[in-house]
């Protein structure tokens, strides 16, 4: 199995675990060789939190940004145990409307067992995202053989 089959099939295992994942319809459009995957969160009435405008609920917005960087780690990796954040900051940068909304996420940096992952949220463009999340995540341990 190659790696990047071996990534798709950790990816869709986790994201069946993912409550908030299959409760929303988050779905994941396929990679280009060495492209991030772009996560798709579909545009319900159920996640739009401020009627009057209207705009998707930030909590809707924070939860699927943290779902695509931790499924761009298990995309990544393989692995079957997913990373745990340590730390998120989610940056609101502008409302996000009442239609589907796309995240991508990339790898800043990665250590042993931290790595630090930027996911950008927009609706238009990507060069306009609406908001961007900073994560620190803790790696599963990998047995020695």
């Amino acid at each position: 199995m190659s790696a990047g089959n071996k990534g798709e099939s950790a990816l869709s295992h986790w994201l069946a675990n993912v409550p908030f994942a299959a409760f929303a319809g988050v779905r994941f459009e396929p990679a280009g060789p060495g492209q991030a995957l772009t996560g798709v969160l579909p545009y319900q009435e159920m996640l739009v939190g401020n009627a009057a405008i209207p705009a998707l609920h930030g909590g809707a917005v924070g939860a699927f940004l943290e779902v695509v960087a931790t499924a761009e780690l298990v995309h990544q990796s393989g692995a079957a145990t997913a990373p745990k954040p340590v730390s998120l900051t989610i940056d609101f940068l502008r409302s996000a409307g009442a239609r589907d909304l796309y995240a991508r996420a990339t790898v800043a940096k990665q250590g042993r067992r931290v790595v630090s992952v930027r996911a950008e949220a927009w609706q238009d463009a990507p060069s306009e995202p609406c908001a961007v999340l900073h994560g620190h995540f803790l790696l599963p341990e990998v047995e020695a053989d």
